[in-house]
């Protein structure tokens, strides 16, 4: 079984990489258990930034490295808050101010306006120098909701009602999230990918 380190210390994503890749041909090893810092998110684009991370892990461990860099982007708000999302209120990782400060932005505009997507962008490198990385990018549409709803899930889940769902992505349950997700979309195409190399 082929080790790889997952190049996220986030423990939401670490979760739904656990399930994503449980049937992988790969031994997933997060970050944080090899001493490896967070690498500093200076791209502008999510791909950018997934790529730095990979190579970021790749090269501290030496192990090939699958990074995830991912966010909400709200079309009222120009695509904010974007490669932003995990700090949009400032510091970093606080849900909780996030979703305040998002729907803050957005308060009075009408639901028809509030059209939003997730979007996660995988990069997979074989080694740090790697030339030529695996990219997949998944996209889940939807609107913002006037107010949180639901328990599960992380970050920007509690105000995201996907197209065609009734429950936000906070209430689904885990297993119906990850197939409509967009790291679950993102996952199935990197494997698609993987699986052209050994054809």
């Amino acid at each position: 079984m082929q080790r790889i380190v997952l190049a996220s210390s986030n423990r939401g994503k670490l979760a739904e990489f656990n399930k994503l890749l449980a049937d992988s041909p790969f031994e997933v090893i997060p970050q944080t258990e090899l001493g490896v810092e967070d690498a500093e998110e200076t791209g502008l684009t999510f791909v950018e930034n997934a790529l730095l991370k990979a190579r970021h892990a790749s090269h501290v461990t030496g192990l090939p490295a699958l990074a995830d860099d991912s966010g909400l982007c709200v079309m009222h708000l120009r695509g904010a808050p974007g490669l932003y999302s995990a700090r949009y209120s400032g510091g970093h990782g606080n849900a909780e101010a996030n979703n305040a400060r998002l729907l803050h932005e957005l308060d009075g505009v009408p639901a028809e306006q509030r059209g939003a997507f997730f979007i996660s962008v995988l990069a997979l490198l074989w080694h740090a120098d790697d030339p030529a990385p695996l990219i997949a990018e998944g996209r889940w549409h939807g609107r913002v909701l006037d107010a949180p709803r639901g328990e599960r899930g992380f970050g920007y889940d509690p105000l995201f009602l996907p197209h065609g769902q009734s429950l936000s992505a906070a209430e689904l349950d885990h297993d119906v999230k990850n197939s409509l997700s967009h790291r679950g979309q993102a996952m199935v195409k990197l494997h698609a990918r993987i699986a052209e190399l050994h054809a």
